[in-house]
């Protein structure tokens, strides 16, 4: 009842506002329409999801036009169900702001009145191109069909054309160099008393050579249309040239111009109009900024009083993604764009209109436990910043979707590269041990570096993730349990983890500290130098698990027989025998007489550092018959950070 009465009262504030503001825009001028084209497409019904889709898209850009630099670009439905739309908007160079946002709103407004029924158009105004269509068109070069406007006076002498042209070609030399954004506007002194402005620009999906292209095809065009007149664009839906004598663009620190058309009386009146426009924007952007900052006061108030917003609860700085903005990054959760499937759903791979590559982790509706490991990663996460951590970039909660958004790293997971016959022989020596060093930074800024105090319960190689460069960055935190300082450990009856790294006092009694990590971390770092899988690991010998075989070489002084028969020819015999000493210590029985992580690290960055002897390991805990399990599902990629939990009741 609360949160309708707060909806009725919202909805009624804005219609307010905007009957207040109707005068405001009514004397708005709209920005000038130049041309449209439809691509010469039959007029007919479109269907439902394609229209869905288009309606999204439309919308997608208007609201993006306000917060970009100008141009964006974007996809949203499937091309195999053959309800993609592609959908572009670009401002002019020297547009931005309101003007920009106001351009591309009227274009998504007026498109499909120009172009109903269409799946694809072009729609062009003095300050913006708006475009979409049911095929790829990003980075193509399109130059037909073209238009051409031009003025009423023609030029004042014959060699105003070929100095025109050179000057036109400087700025295309200019908008293509790779450290131009595919526009450019100057000006040139045609004699003493005389200045010629010309502006070119190209959408900004292009490429340099791809924006010259365009634009020599254009150039091309005015000696047949215009090479006489005064004043004079020349455009195509991927780029426009334009000339004349005054400046028709704004230069330096101004934020954007308006159009005029290319007579004397227009150009008389340019300045007057543009600053009749720019102060009435002006004004209308203030006046509703500060509508908008109170109306969002009020909201917050009462939000905080009736603790209505999920996302309060969360209490974190978290940067949020709209689902419009996910579902056309990952192609509408499409297979193709699938990663794989966790224990609490799916995770697929995404590109931002930014370009930017992620892994969106998309928790499962009918998990009965997936809004609590939500939350859980979504405040911990958030807070915990390291170079070998995988970092948590945004959240999204629209519509009862929870979705976590992730850097994307392109080199997959340890297992993927460790477990794997050719492709672990690109893991030599000096690589692994890096990654050994790298996990173990990354486990001492959880235990002791971080803010709060974070056991992961979950460390494995599946769970280490590696960057273009192969650095190693600890994912998965669903499993985390954070500690305010002077707390050391927790009993719980909910055991989750997986089998083959599980401390006996986690697996079989339900306690767990940081020192259950280290006994993990111990499992992965004997994992990394011999290449095998601890769980599933047998010999002729009946039971022996991989900690048993190594503390048994150990004692018999043959621990480099352990070692992955890939390593042979670039290990160093010292460090090898070292870790196989630290991963021992690491993953004894008893949990006092394991090392801290700071311990650890000293231990492995020390040549001289003696190191006490091991006791007797726990070998046997959670050894299964066929490889590693726990409630992950198959993936086609090991690289995903999927959460993983064995519902495991305590002995």
């Amino acid at each position: 009842m609360e949160r309708a009465k707060l909806n009725v009262r919202s909805i009624s504030f804005v219609f307010l506002l905007f009957l207040s503001f109707k005068p405001f825009f009514s004397k708005a001028q709209s920005p000038n329409y130049v041309g449209d084209d439809c691509h010469n497409t039959t007029q007919k019904p479109l269907s439902s999801a394609y229209q869905t889709n288009l309606d999204s898209i439309l919308s997608w850009l208007s609201i993006d036009a306000a917060t970009s630099k100008g141009y964006n670009h974007t996809i949203i439905g499937n091309n195999t169900l053959r309800d993609a739309v592609y959908g572009l908007y670009d401002c002019r160079g020297d547009v931005a702001g309101y003007f920009c946002q106001f351009c591309v709103s009227t274009a998504t407004r007026e498109v499909l009145q120009h172009c109903p029924n269409r799946v694809s158009a072009v729609i062009w105004y003095d300050f913006c191109i708006l475009r979409y269509s049911n095929e790829n068109f990003f980075g193509n070069v399109t130059i037909d069909p073209s238009w051409h406007a031009f003025g009423t006076k023609n030029i004042s002498s014959l060699n105003e054309s070929k100095k025109g042209e050179d000057f036109m070609r400087s700025l295309i030399r200019k908008a293509t160099k790779e450290t131009n954004q595919l526009y450019y506007m100057s000006e040139f002194n045609l004699s003493s008393t005389q200045k010629r402005y010309g502006l070119v620009q190209c959408s900004r999906d292009l490429t340099n050579e791809g924006c010259r292209q365009c634009l020599e095809a254009m150039l091309a065009q005015v000696p047949k249309c215009c090479e006489q007149k005064m004043g004079w664009q020349v455009l195509a839906a991927s780029c426009l040239i334009k000339y004349d004598d005054y400046m028709f663009y704004l230069f330096h620190n101004q934020q954007s111009a308006v159009p005029v058309p290319n007579s004397q009386t227009a150009k008389q009146g340019v300045t007057s109009k543009s600053r009749k426009l720019i102060i009435g924007l002006s004004v209308l952007g203030s006046v509703a900024l500060v509508c908008f900052g109170i109306y969002c006061f009020w909201c917050r108030i009462r939000v905080r009083k009736g603790n209505l917003l999920y996302e309060e609860t969360l209490n974190t700085d978290l940067p949020t993604i709209p689902l419009i903005t996910i579902l056309q990054s990952t192609g509408n959760f499409s297979q193709a764009s699938k990663l794989g499937e966790g224990g609490f759903g799916p995770v697929y791979k995404g590109v931002l209109p930014d370009g930017r590559e992620i892994a969106v982790k998309r928790l499962s509706k009918a998990s009965c436990q997936g809004s609590e490991e939500f939350k859980n990663e979504v405040k911990f996460i958030a807070k915990l910043q390291h170079r070998n951590l995988v970092r948590l970039l945004a959240c999204c909660l629209d519509e009862n979707e929870k979705l976590l958004v992730y850097e994307y790293l392109p080199n997959s997971s340890l297992n993927f590269h460790l477990f794997d016959d050719e492709k672990k022989k690109q893991l030599d020596w000096k690589l692994r041990l890096s990654i050994v060093n790298g996990i173990a930074r990354g486990l001492l800024y959880l235990h002791e570096d971080s803010r709060l105090r974070v056991i992961h319960r979950d460390l494995k190689a599946s769970n280490i993730l590696l960057d273009h460069e192969m650095n190693p960055k600890i994912s998965d935190f669903g499993l985390a349990r954070a500690f305010e300082r002077g707390e050391n450990e927790a009993n719980t009856r909910r055991v989750m983890g997986t089998y083959g790294y599980m401390a006996p006092e986690y697996a079989m009694e339900g306690l767990f500290s940081v020192k259950s990590d280290i006994f993990s971390f111990g499992v992965l770092l004997v994992e990394i130098i011999c290449g095998k899988r601890n769980s599933g690991f047998h010999l002729s010998e009946r039971g022996q698990s991989l900690l048993s075989y190594t503390w048994r070489k150990w004692c018999e002084g043959k621990c480099l027989e352990l070692m992955d028969s890939v390593l042979e020819k670039s290990c160093i015999a010292s460090e090898v025998v070292k870790c196989i000493h630290i991963g021992l210590l690491c993953v004894q029985e008893d949990a006092a007489d394991r090392p801290t992580m700071s311990n650890v690290v000293v231990m492995l960055a020390s040549d001289t550092m003696a190191l006490p002897k091991p006791n007797h390991p726990a070998y046997s805990v959670g050894r299964m018959n066929s490889g590693e399990a726990s409630t992950s599902k198959s993936s086609n990629n090991p690289s995903i950070n999927d959460l993983t939990v064995s519902n495991i009741l305590p002995r």
